[in-house]
């Protein structure tokens, strides 16, 4: 089952033409990322302070149907999936509230795994494994 992240979207979120500025569609994703590691019971603190593990995104692309503005109030859906035993990717699908239907953007990224000291690969840790089993999809 997908983890559902509600969001309204602010100004700040938008740009000169009144519609939300691209990039920050993936920074509202990565909140929705973030909360989801939360409702697992991740401590986001020690989560992202780099000293076990890190997980950079190594890739990331975003898709825009429709605009979105200032008040409008977005369902972010966020599902992820395993790769490899070191990598995952979260598939994200926007929506306006009042039209669960119709997406107004997508966005993906990927994760890579690594030890922060030696760059190196490495397995997902065992919260990662979690979250993954709780939040993937379910034939």
């Amino acid at each position: 089952m997908p983890f559902v992240y509600e969001r309204t979207v602010r100004f700040s979120d938008t740009d000169a033409a009144g519609v939300v500025y691209f990039t920050n569609v993936l920074s509202m994703c990565h909140e929705a990322y973030e909360a989801s590691l939360a409702a697992t019971g991740i401590d986001l603190k020690v989560f992202f302070s780099g000293v076990d593990v890190a997980l950079p995104i190594a890739h990331a692309s975003a898709a825009f149907f429709r605009p979105m503005v200032c008040g409008d109030r977005l369902n972010i859906r966020l599902i992820p999936s395993v790769l490899k035993d070191s990598e995952f990717e979260i598939a994200y699908d926007v929506f306006l509230e009042h039209q669960p239907d119709r997406s107004v953007s997508q966005a993906h990224t990927r994760h890579v795994c690594i030890d922060p000291l030696t760059r190196k690969r490495r397995s997902l840790p065992v919260e990662v494994n979690q979250w993954l089993l709780r939040w993937t999809a379910k034939p």
